[in-house]
């Protein structure tokens, strides 16, 4: 009879050994059940005679018992546990940190929108406020015009030569297309700044909610655009309440109020001949770059027209004859001119980064937000029948605001 015999020496020189296959005597009677953590509890429990080891390897290695205490599974798994565990470390550390940087991502565009209809508001509410004050004392909307398209062209000029903004390429037939959307931007400009000289800033913010109706109407005559059933409809609170604050206005005078009409025509001239005529430009230009080029034109367009009707009547000597401050004209006059450069180009802006329909939106706000404060800085009388009125047209606006964007459903055959 052969027994065997495990040499299980302590020197660690020794690599793991595998036992030999175990032969039992001419008589064997096989096992109801095999378990190997008995026959490897007890070498006592090892009877040659009777136990016979199946045909498999086995390693004794330098495991820990544990490794050794688990119940026996002939069948070779499937999935290892190593690839298990390093599947289950990646599915679990990836999408935490992407959603924490989508999060931050909104949260910083949001607050950088917020802050752009800030400035565009308060820009406008201080170029309103400064205008005013230097057409009080110098009635002169030309030569107020003209430092206003001046001041735009050094920022412009800087701007570019500093990288601020890319300097484009402009050819001669692109000047050409751009050259009647700049006359009508000088026009629009003049007959805002003659109005503010004529009547209250509020009065004529009011008048101006009537921009509304006539890009409708030049819409539908030179671009063939018919107007919704909705936007008909959001244009009559708009007409009746301009009419109703206009004869209940204290301030009110011809010449205030059709300065301002003439200024909504010209600057709805100018957003239709913009899609009518740009749109036959090949190269590309962004609206900052576009308003760019249109301030500098502007004043090539009115520095002789200044000229030949106010002369020199914006110079010091004039000024101290007429009895005026010459550093407070001047230093209101430069910031007036600033904040007109700056809301507009805060304005195109934030239309690069939000939709139409919300740019409009914001716009009627702004409308609202310039004359509540003119009225409460220039302390401006108004009779509850005139706040009616402006109401009226303003609700208008942002009700045009939100359906003009809706589209007639497709008649069916």
């Amino acid at each position: 009879m052969q027994s065997a015999a495990f040499n299980l020496s302590p020197s660690p020189s020794l690599s793991p050994l595998k036992p030999r296959r175990l032969i039992a005597s001419t008589t064997y009677s096989p096992p109801s059940r095999f378990d190997p953590i008995r026959a490897f509890s007890s070498s006592n429990d090892l009877d040659s005679n009777n136990v016979v080891f199946p045909r498999r390897s086995w390693s004794l290695t330098s495991a820990s018992n544990s490794s050794l205490s688990r119940p026996w599974n002939p069948l070779t798994p499937l999935v290892s546990e190593s690839k298990t565990t390093r599947f289950e470390v990646r599915a679990t550390a990836v999408p935490e940190s992407a959603g924490q940087g989508e999060g931050k991502s909104s949260l910083v565009k949001t607050l950088e929108l917020g802050l752009l209809f800030g400035l565009w508001y308060l820009f406008n509410i201080y170029f309103n406020i400064y205008n005013k004050q230097v057409l009080k004392v110098f009635p002169n909307p030309v030569t107020v015009t003209a430092v206003q398209f001046a001041v735009g062209t050094v920022l412009v000029i800087l701007m570019w030569t500093f990288n601020l903004h890319k300097r484009p390429k402009i050819s001669g037939a692109q000047l050409a297309m751009i050259l009647p959307l700049a006359v009508v931007h000088t026009l629009g400009n003049l007959f805002t700044n003659m109005s503010l000289g004529k009547v209250a800033v509020s009065f004529t913010h009011t008048i101006k909610a009537m921009e509304p109706f006539f890009s409708v109407v030049l819409s539908a005559m030179f671009l063939g655009e018919m107007p919704t059933i909705w936007v008909v409809g959001s244009i009559l609170p708009i007409v009746g309440g301009v009419a109703l604050a206009s004869v209940t206005e204290a301030s009110f005078n011809w010449a205030g109020f059709w300065s301002a009409m003439a200024s909504n025509l010209t600057n709805q001239s100018r957003n239709v001949l913009s899609k009518k005529v740009m749109v036959k430009n090949e190269a590309s230009m962004d609206n900052i770059t576009l308003f760019s080029i249109i301030t500098i034109m502007s004043l090539v367009l009115i520095a002789p027209v200044t000229i030949f009707m106010d002369g020199v009547r914006f110079t010091p000597a004039y000024l101290q004859s007429a009895g005026l401050n010459v550093q407070q004209v001047y230093t209101r006059s430069l910031l007036a001119a600033l904040c007109f450069h700056a809301y507009q180009q805060v304005s195109y802006m934030i239309l690069q980064r939000v939709s139409p329909v919300t740019h409009s939106v914001g716009n009627c706000v702004k409308r609202v937000v310039v004359i509540v404060s003119s009225v409460l800085f220039f302390k401006t009388p108004v009779l509850p029948i005139n706040s009616l009125g402006t109401g009226i047209a303003l609700a208008g606006v942002f009700l045009y605001s939100r359906v003009k964007g809706i589209k007639p459903k497709p008649k069916t055959a």
